[in-house]
């Protein structure tokens, strides 16, 4: 992935969690927490073929190398653990998104695809060594938008590389991809400006990924609802422990989630973020998770919008 920031802003600092050597010996990475192993039913029955559109399988480790450059060691999170936690939650279609410590080494997403069948799809990293070929045989396997980390990046302080992603952008448009952003939106005031006219649709996660503290009116929130009002991307509902300065039920999360939805109603989305790596609140039941959308959408026709419809028309699913 291309190493982007949008400006040179501070981050607030997080807790460092333990550290672990890494497979490879070439670097220490910290270690997650495992998700919680007994999710419980939401308390609300979610709508027939509701989508979980943001997930990671990692592992197992035994099987697939992490990329010695990661910075967080994953437990193995595989993938009758994460069937077993959406048929808890009533969930019947996922997408599986390449984590970071893969880098662009896609065989475990591809394992667990194949494995998931005709209602999974997945969001894949690459680099300039795919082919073509490549690319067609990810999208057969239910691949649907390359992913680029902007903020666990090696160089921090590097400038926004608009027109590679630009460029990237026009190499998968004619596979129908998206975009996968992962950004602190905050960091970006101009953020529909940089990106108008891009090639393809773009999605960001973790309702912008902007700092705790944070609220609404920051400048890159307001260009995301922009550019989200214009129907040219995305928007994740997923980790609020990421932007909530607090612990569940993250009330401060709730405000983002909500003028989103009013904003661009046809371009939000949901997602677990199972197996919640890099957490460093208390984990979360993936139930309790799940009862925040009666906060955030109390409308149940909304709640299928953004469950089912919004989500099958970003990943084709029929």
């Amino acid at each position: 992935c291309f190493p982007m920031r949008c400006n040179s802003g501070a981050r607030g600092k997080r807790p460092k969690p333990p550290r672990l050597a890494s497979k490879t010996g070439n670097v220490a990475a910290p270690l997650c927490s495992a998700p919680d192993p007994s999710p419980r039913r939401p308390r609300i029955a979610l709508p027939a073929n509701s989508c979980d559109c943001h997930a990671h399988i990692c592992g197992p480790g035994t099987a697939f190398d992490y990329a010695p450059e990661r910075i967080y060691t994953p437990p193995d999170a595989l993938l009758p653990q994460y069937r077993h936690m959406l048929e808890t939650l009533g969930v019947g279609r996922a997408v599986l998104v390449q984590p970071s410590v893969y880098g662009a080494d896609n065989a475990a997403l591809m394992a667990a695809l194949a494995a998931g069948g005709e209602n999974f799809r997945g969001v894949a990293v690459i680099d300039d060594t795919f082919s073509d070929d490549d690319l067609g045989k990810l999208n057969q396997a239910g691949i649907r938008g390359v992913r680029v980390n902007v903020v666990d990046v090696a160089d921090p302080e590097a400038g926004v590389p608009v027109e590679q992603l630009r460029r990237l952008g026009e190499r998968i448009a004619p596979l129908g991809w998206h975009l996968e952003l992962l950004a602190h939106v905050d960091e970006c005031p101009d953020l529909d400006e940089q990106f108008a006219g891009f090639p393809v649709d773009l999605v960001f996660g973790h309702m912008g990924y902007l700092r705790p503290g944070q609220d609404t009116n920051a400048a890159g929130f307001q260009a995301l609802l922009r550019l989200a009002a214009m129907g040219r991307c995305w928007v994740k509902l997923t980790g609020p422990y990421r932007i909530s300065a607090g612990d569940l039920p993250y009330p401060d999360a709730t405000p983002f989630a909500r003028t989103l939805i009013e904003a661009a109603p046809g371009q939000v989305i949901w997602g677990s973020d199972w197996p919640h790596v890099m957490v460093t609140k208390p984990m979360p039941n993936d139930g309790d998770l799940c009862d925040l959308l009666t906060d955030w959408i109390p409308d149940q026709g909304m709640r299928a919008r953004v469950l089912v419809e919004n989500p099958a028309r970003l990943y084709g699913f029929d």
